[in-house]
């Protein structure tokens, strides 16, 4: 008889058997395979939040195979991800296949390497019942705030709306950052700028920074003007410069808001994105030479700590390759924030040694970007700091040399004395040949080239971006990384807010509902109240915390605030001006508003119930009909799906999942559509004209 291993993944799976050999069964459960049915609210709130756990619809038939592999095997192992979902997914996997949660049953694997196989094999552990409680008081606690405030913000909005213990407030720090934005008055400034050159002809550019009475605030071009008069016909002399050094140490290895952020930063990856590559690296590639290998540690991790192993490979690597100056007199251990899960290492590499350019050829676009920047971030980190030439120069200027008015301008400038760590990894701010200042001393005259007023205004605070709100949260504590590319894909899904360039703002809709979950359930928008219950789940994971007390003292509150809402808003119906149409009412005169039904928007009267008329939404695209040369609009169909028709229908039933293109077919002039290739095609009987996306034209007759 085999020993069977239960993981998540195909993937995982596969690697994993190819370190265990033919006395294990390595299977996969494919994710959960029971969770809460999304029909109903599945909680019993009476009995202590009980929940109602079901199969997952199609996992009946996976299930059977797994209880019949159990039955077959002298020892069943589960090894889902080491994390609060994977103890969660350990223990449903448990309680189906009838498995004892006293036995030491659970291995993690914190790489999928040989190593790491091995090191979890040899530590087998019971079922964290303690995290598994923790996991289901979120999943119970999320699906309370959404079950019931879902359907109320969607009767006072919009049908289909949703609210969430995290994603709102994530909505809310995007809306209330427009606000500032709206309301910030900008302040004019201005700054004078010279260019300066030595007796050799090396030109550098100095800043006005003060004059005999102190530093100089000029606001506006009047005060401007003033000083340009008083620097006409000016000497300009070097009073000082002081040189120094300065160090700029390497960043910590990744975690994963960290990951997420710089994925953004650098590589334009949305969180979603940069998850997704990070697991398939995790859970192994086919490596040429090498067969199915995990290539960077578990990717879900908000610890800091680096294994004494991986420092060694790390040091051998970086000494051999860049020579012993480049590894940092003392070791550099980095310190985990406050709140830190400290199951985990960081995220690095599984494998030091292996070369981002080794494995390319093996690797997916996005899984190249993605170890690349995971290996040059993990090898940065344990490299000595760079060291910086530094230099500061201040300039007096004056006229024939009178003490007593003058005004003193400050040049600054370094550069690269020992480039450490940023041989392989640069940080935000790295430039370090910017503002080199030629060789200068003090009393040297200078000759002025040019001087300039510029106006400037302050600006108001920066629109978030993915990566800057992700960094909000984690530093208000605020949901975990791990769900953070979740409720970003969702706030933008559901409309609450748009991307434009990189930037995140908040739709009307975003706004009118962040302001009635402000207004009436301000505690569940407020960002200290759900970081609270973040810190209350980990007391839960740790056993410190009883999750039905804490459910019970969150629902109590939680309950009178709805019922109360529900009493003042009885009536009440929030109208976005998004909303509102041109259309008159056929039947009243009114203007009429788009509503959103159970089969998509509609047009309808606001004088409901008085005046009950309603007709379908026609978007009308543009584009002509290939068959009949009508007008082709946009539809749903029962289940929600986007598709085009001809709105000739049911005179004409052409349709088409793909939608119309901007230009028509040069050939027959009807419209062309845009297939998910990329391809336009002329869908018009007998053409047969298509053209890829960059316009190279292929004709099928």
């Amino acid at each position: 008889m085999s020993k069977l291993i239960i993981v998540e993944s195909p993937a995982k799976a596969n690697t994993i058997k190819k370190y265990l050999g033919k006395d294990f069964d390595v299977v996969a459960s494919k994710g959960h395979i029971r969770d809460l049915p999304a029909a109903k609210l599945s909680v019993d709130v009476k009995n202590n939040f009980a929940p109602k756990y079901a199969l997952i619809k199609g996992k009946e038939k996976l299930v059977k195979e797994l209880k019949d592999k159990v039955e077959a095997s002298e020892a069943v192992y589960l090894a889902a991800d080491p994390d609060r979902e994977g103890e969660a997914i350990s223990w449903h996997l448990a309680t189906v296949l009838g498995l004892d949660l006293n036995k030491e049953n659970r291995v993690t694997f914190n790489e999928i390497t040989k190593t790491g196989v091995a090191n979890g094999m040899a530590n087998p552990k019971k079922v964290n019942v303690d995290l598994v409680n923790a996991q289901q008081a979120r999943r119970v606690l999320d699906r309370l705030v959404g079950y019931r405030l879902s359907p109320f913000v969607s009767q006072k909005i919009r049908r289909g709306l949703s609210a969430g213990r995290v994603q709102s407030v994530a909505v809310r720090l995007i809306v209330d950052r427009e606000e500032e934005i709206n309301a910030f008055n900008p302040e004019e400034y201005w700054i004078i700028d010279a260019k300066l050159a030595t007796a050799q002809r090396r030109t550098f550019s100095a800043t006005l920074y003060s004059d005999e009475n102190g530093k100089v605030k000029i606001e506006n071009g009047e005060q401007a003007n003033r000083y340009l008069a008083r620097l006409d016909g000016a000497e300009y002399e070097v009073k000082s410069v002081k040189k120094g050094t300065r160090k700029k140490n390497p960043a910590p290895p990744f975690i994963t808001s960290t990951l997420q952020q710089e994925a953004s930063r650098k590589l334009g990856f949305q969180a979603e994105r940069t998850m997704k590559a990070a697991q398939e690296l995790y859970e192994g590639v086919n490596v040429q030479g090498m067969g199915m290998t995990g290539l960077i540690t578990y990717m879900r991790t908000d610890s800091l700590r680096i294994s004494e192993e991986a420092r060694a490979a790390a040091k051998d690597y970086i000494t051999n390759t860049f020579g012993g100056e480049y590894i940092p007199e003392k070791p550099v251990y980095y310190k985990s924030r406050a709140n830190a899960q400290d199951g985990h290492e960081a995220i690095r590499p599984s494998i030091p040694s292996l070369t981002p350019d080794e494995v390319k050829s093996s690797l997916t676009s996005d899984q190249y970007k993605l170890y690349n920047l995971i290996w040059k971030r993990f090898m940065a980190s344990l490299m000595a700091s760079c060291v910086q030439n530094t230099v500061k120069a201040e300039i007096i200027a004056s006229k024939d040399g009178n003490e007593k008015e003058f005004c003193i301008f400050t040049a600054a400038g370094y550069s690269v004395k020992f480039d450490g760590f940023t041989k392989l990894y640069e940080l935000p701010d790295d430039d370090t040949e910017k503002g080199v200042l030629p060789e200068i001393k003090a009393e040297e005259k200078l000759k002025l080239r040019e001087l300039n007023s510029n106006q400037h205004f302050t600006q108001p605070p920066a629109r978030y971006t993915e990566a800057s709100l992700i960094k909000e949260l984690e530093e208000n504590g605020v949901g975990r990384p791990s769900t953070y590319a979740t409720i970003l894909s969702t706030i933008i899904k559901k409309s609450y807010v748009q991307r434009k360039a990189k930037q995140l703002v908040p739709t009307e809709l975003g706004c009118a509902v962040t302001g009635l979950l402000k207004d009436k359930f301000p505690k569940i928008v407020n960002t200290k109240f759900t970081a609270q219950m973040e810190i209350n789940l980990d007391r839960v994971g740790s056993g410190e915390e009883d999750y039905v007390r804490m459910l019970d003292e969150f629902y109590t509150d939680f309950e009178k605030n709805l019922d109360k809402a529900k009493a003042e808003m009885k009536n009440v119906k929030i109208q976005l001006e998004e909303d509102t149409t041109d259309i008159p009412c056929d039947k009243c005169g009114r203007m009429m508003v788009i509503k959103t039904g159970r089969y998509g928007r509609f047009l309808a009267c606001p004088g409901y119930p008085e005046c009950k008329n309603a007709k379908p939404l026609v978007v009308n695209t543009g584009a002509r009909c290939p068959v009949c040369g009508g007008e082709i609009i946009e539809r749903k169909s029962k289940k929600g799906h986007v598709f085009y028709g001809c709105g000739s229908w049911p005179k004409c039933n052409f349709m088409s999942w793909d939608p119309p293109a901007d230009e028509n077919c040069p050939q027959c002039g009807k419209a062309l559509f845009k297939k998910k290739t990329g391809k336009l095609v002329c869908m018009t009987e007998g053409c047969g004209y298509e053209k890829s996306a960059g316009g190279k034209k292929k004709n099928n007759e």
